[in-house]
């Protein structure tokens, strides 16, 4: 083999070499970014596990107030159209106005329920209104792992190589938004 001929195959190997390197960095992006995506997912689903828990609740709760306060219908209607809403609601934005609806609905009917010393005594009354406590909570902690993980998943889809990889795939890597109260004032778990 003469000069030119080793030159050449020289050049292939580290071609090659360079090559299987820049692969093997998107491959790893790759995976990465779906890890964290799935972690995404994983974690709305545990928001979707609390809400529900959340809505499942609610009738029941109206139900005990609604033998003690039947003229509040208005309000009882209220909290079930707002429940309705958020059982309905899609992806994190949505769910998020919609929870801050159903959050003030909510807190009008305990206002009910404060104007009635009885209800207020109510043995299955407490019982929901302490369950509903544990539920919001519950709510609370995942929506921070939630959002934990979307900013993970952002952080890799934003900074290099994740973000040459998430804009070849943008399909397969969509962006995803926090879970967030928009007003300060609903921050805290409501008082129940």
């Amino acid at each position: 083999m003469n000069e030119e001929g080793i030159k050449i195959t020289v050049l292939i190997i580290v071609l090659a070499g360079v090559s299987a390197i820049i692969l093997g960095i998107i491959i790893w992006q790759f995976n990465k970014l779906i890890r964290y995506r799935n972690q995404v997912d994983s974690a709305w689903h545990q928001i979707d596990v609390q809400l529900n828990l959340r809505y499942d609740l609610i009738p029941k709760l109206a139900q005990v107030v609604k033998g003690y306060a039947s003229h509040e219908r208005e309000t009882l209607e209220n909290v079930t159209l707002a429940r309705s809403g958020a059982v309905d609601a899609r992806g994190a934005e949505e769910q998020s106005r919609a929870d801050e609806a159903l959050d003030s609905n909510l807190k009008s009917l305990i206002a009910v329920a404060e104007s009635y010393p009885d209800l207020k005594a109510d043995s299955e009354f407490l019982k929901f209104q302490d369950e509903l406590s544990r539920t919001e909570s519950g709510i609370a902690g995942a929506r921070k792992y939630y959002n934990g993980s979307v900013m993970q998943y952002r952080n890799a889809c934003q900074s290099f190589p994740g973000n040459l990889v998430a804009a070849v795939f943008k399909s397969a890597f969509g962006p995803r938004d926090y879970f967030e109260i928009s007003e300060p004032s609903n921050r805290a778990v409501p008082a129940v």
